[in-house]
């Protein structure tokens, strides 16, 4: 950094950007930019390792605003520091198709390692990046070959602290001893509310410390020097380290300093010009002097410490070739060559066999058949492993003192299990699984729609689908649940029927770049269902003609559409239609979301053109769409009831006899 140039004159440039971006889009938070804008020279100065001519360097270490509604602070440092972020970015500050939203976006800002907002999730995101950090370096590095070797820093805020999912993330990233997480947190006492000290109140030292985390603090925030050394001093610890450093929210103003007024809300301009004398900024607005950014400018340093990196890959690629060429590989988010042989083997296998076992079993089948050829398969469950079926034969657990392990034990922490496994997806080199029952997806939810939001390759597995469940009782029963999940825009959501269909959703979900996927597996078991003259491709598609009328196309009266377990019960309605000379073609429809994006003459083809009675243990309203002349939806759109599965099918009309009254009542209308 130039000598010309102080740090404290930076941090008020950085102060300046953000009162500015904000007011000019009239609508932002200025006060936590202003309060931490000392501590964040102090990092990006001193201690972070990054490239801003390549964002993507995979030798970076990550930064990360957990406290996302600060997001000028973050424009403004990637501005500075040399990004591809203009002062014409900056201006356009929360404005339609800008680079600078309103919160942090990953992909639409250079240098935006995840998309933050929803407070907590960030640390969360955060924790993940360290796991997947220490995990590819334990598989990867060498000795005198320390190929992957970042920091992973997060900012964050009371807010993030106060939400749940915060201890759920943090409280594992003390159990995995992630020394290389250093969250910085920014100690103002202010939330939108006033002063948060009366309803946040506890110790978070003694609360971290518990955690097993190395506390530091609290320090002077805007002190940074002390900043500096506090981050040099975490950097020698054996654990993940959170550094107290005390601020003033919207430090520099006059009026506004320590007060709510100055978390969401523009300044005003007498306000701005009162805070440019009192930090002594003599400059107009967006106006940056050319030696500030000088002395900010990180690219040839950055450019510098890849090219050392590069130099250290390159000896690695001699020495080590196989690993990395496996590390390229996985990085790329590429699957192995073999990958179409391994799914194309273990779907004949299992048409083979024709197993009847619920489908979360066959989800375990698929597992075992699947992981061994994709090392970068990684999942674990919330608790329930033993209901879920989510680990394979002979896989070993992930523990602190073993990082090669595959299988993650999340313990009760939906949440922070979905927003963990979020940030190893952004980090890369691991495709992330995670489980539970179905009607606790309601606690993990956000995460999921970050998931989507960000278009990550994280894949969310859930078990107990319906009232097949039984004597568990409505709190378990999830009803609503399915149709809530497959209107997350870019979520895909499979419910298999069978063996099948179920390796089908588990390689669609693995091979997917463009989003998340939801695989819903049942408890009860589900008889293999007889097919047509279909492969794999057919599934695939999302929907597809499991079996032809009998009499053919042209004699067809109706068109059954089931989905998972229900599609055996629609298969025993079709035998017992075809009996009473009513002619049914049976519909298995796995994935709405993957049906709905193949093209109309497609979708026509499989639905036809007769009435189509929809059938699916869950609420009703989604089906709809599908259901042709006086066709109907037979589903459940109320709560569910404690008693055996059987009788609870009986209860809610989800039987052979109920269904075929249904198709005889419908088709009675049109005549």
């Amino acid at each position: 950094m130039s000598s010309s140039v102080s740090s404290k004159v930076i941090a008020n440039a950085i102060r300046a950007l953000a009162m500015d971006g904000v007011q000019k889009a009239k609508s932002g938070h200025p006060g936590m930019p202003m309060g931490m804008a000392d501590i964040a020279v102090a990092l990006w100065t001193r201690h972070l390792r990054h490239n801003p001519k390549n964002p993507k360097w995979i030798g970076r270490d990550r930064f990360l605003l957990s406290n996302g509604h600060g997001s000028m602070l973050q424009y403004a440092l990637l501005h500075l520091f040399g990004y591809d972020l203009s002062i014409e970015d900056l201006k356009n500050f929360r404005q339609l198709h800008s680079k600078t939203p309103g919160h942090p976006e990953v992909g639409v800002t250079a240098g935006v390692e995840t998309s933050t907002g929803p407070l907590g999730q960030g640390i969360a995101n955060a924790v993940g990046m360290a796991l997947a950090e220490k995990m590819l370096a334990t598989e990867f590095n060498r000795e005198g070959f320390p190929i992957i070797d970042n920091y992973t820093y997060a900012f964050l805020g009371d807010g993030c602290l106060m939400e749940g999912v915060s201890h759920e993330a943090c409280s594992l990233a003390g159990v995995w001893k992630l020394n290389k997480l250093i969250a910085l947190y920014d100690d103002n006492g202010i939330s939108i509310d006033g002063k948060v000290v009366n309803w946040f109140a506890e110790d978070n030292r003694k609360r971290f410390e518990s955690y097993g985390w190395n506390v530091i603090g609290p320090i002077d925030g805007h002190d940074i020097e002390a900043v500096a050394e506090a981050i040099a001093e975490a950097k020698k610890s054996d654990k993940p380290t959170i550094i107290d450093c005390k601020t003033v929210i919207g430090f520099g103003s006059p009026n506004r300093a320590g007060t709510s007024k100055a978390h969401g809300e523009a300044l005003g301009e007498e306000e701005i010009s009162a805070t440019r004398k009192a930090i002594g900024w003599e400059y107009g607005p967006f106006e940056i002097p050319e030696e500030v950014y000088k002395a900010c400018d990180a690219s040839e340093q950055g450019a510098s410490l890849e090219a050392q990196w590069t130099k250290l890959w390159d000896k690695y690629q001699v020495a080590y070739p196989e690993l990395a060429s496996e590390l390229e590989r996985r990085l790329a988010g590429e699957l192995p060559e073999n990958w179409d042989d391994v799914v194309f083997d273990a779907i004949v296998k299992a048409a083979g066999e024709e197993k009847t076992v619920a489908s979360r079993k066959a989800s375990q089948m698929a597992l075992n058949a699947l992981a061994p050829a994709l090392p970068e398969l990684l999942g674990g469950s919330a608790d329930l492993t033993g209901s879920n079926l989510t680990n394979w034969e002979g896989v070993e657990a992930l523990r602190a003192n073993n990082m090669l392990g595959r299988h993650v034990n999340y313990g009760v922490r939906e949440f922070g299990m979905a927003a963990i496994d979020n940030g190893i997806a952004l980090y890369g080199g691991f495709i992330p699984y995670n489980a539970t029952f179905l009607t606790f997806s309601d606690y993990e939810r956000n995460a999921m729609r970050m998931a989507s939001l960000m278009k990550l390759r994280n894949i969310f597995v859930f078990t107990h689908d319906s009232i097949g469940l039984g004597e568990d009782g409505p709190t378990h029963q999830p009803i609503e649940h399915m149709n809530s999940l497959r209107i997350i825009p870019g979520m895909d959501l499979w419910r298999p029927a069978d063996t099948v269909e179920t390796l089908v959703a588990w390689s669609h979900a693995i091979e997917r770049h463009d989003g998340p996927s939801s695989l819903i597996f049942s408890r009860q078991a589900l008889p293999f269902v007889e097919r047509g003259d279909i492969n794999a491709d057919d599934i695939e598609k999302g929907g597809y003609v499991m079996l032809e009328a009998p009499a053919g196309e042209g004699m067809q009266d109706v068109t059954l559409v089931a989905t998972g377990s229900e599609v055996a019960l629609a298969s025993e309605v079709r035998k017992q239609l075809v009996a009473l000379n009513i002619q049914a073609r049976l519909v298995s429809m796995p994935s709405t979301n993957v049906f709905d994006r193949q093209d109309e003459t497609y979708r026509s083809k499989v639905l036809g053109d007769k009435p189509i009675i929809a059938i699916e243990a869950g609420n009703t309203d989604l089906w709809w769409k599908y259901v042709r002349g006086n066709g109907t939806v037979v589903g459940i759109d109320r709560f569910g009831e404690s008693a055996p599965a059987s009788e609870l099918f009986k209860l809610f009309g989800l039987t052979v006899d109920c269904v075929v009254k249904t198709v005889q009542q419908v088709l009675s209308q049109r005549k």
